[in-house]
């Protein structure tokens, strides 16, 4: 039986040019992950939700944007990013990920 820790850990997967160019050099996927998680949490999660054999997770805690419209001033909120890089020849499928 699996807890319901592993499956709040992970929130949702970074969608940017970055992510990407990390996807195909180096077999990495970057994720948005609960700011209380560790390294060992999130790997264990990746591994029970996606059945894949993770290498290794790098951290990093995002912090906050001033931005501005012609509303007014605000700032944006900080999360904690996880770089997970996966074990030669395994891959996470985005469009169906629990096939």
């Amino acid at each position: 039986m699996l807890s319901e820790k592993i499956y709040t850990t992970i929130k949702n997967p970074v969608i940017s040019e970055k992510a990407a160019i990390e996807k195909s050099t180096s077999n990495t996927y970057v994720f948005k992950v609960a700011k209380e998680a560790t390294k060992v949490e999130i790997k264990n999660s990746i591994e029970e939700i996606f059945g894949v054999q993770v290498e290794s997770v790098r951290v990093l805690n995002t912090k906050f944007k001033n931005k501005r419209t012609r509303f007014g001033k605000y700032k944006t909120s900080t999360y904690k990013k996880a770089y997970i890089k996966l074990a030669e020849g395994k891959e996470i499928n985005m469009e169906n990920p629990f096939k």
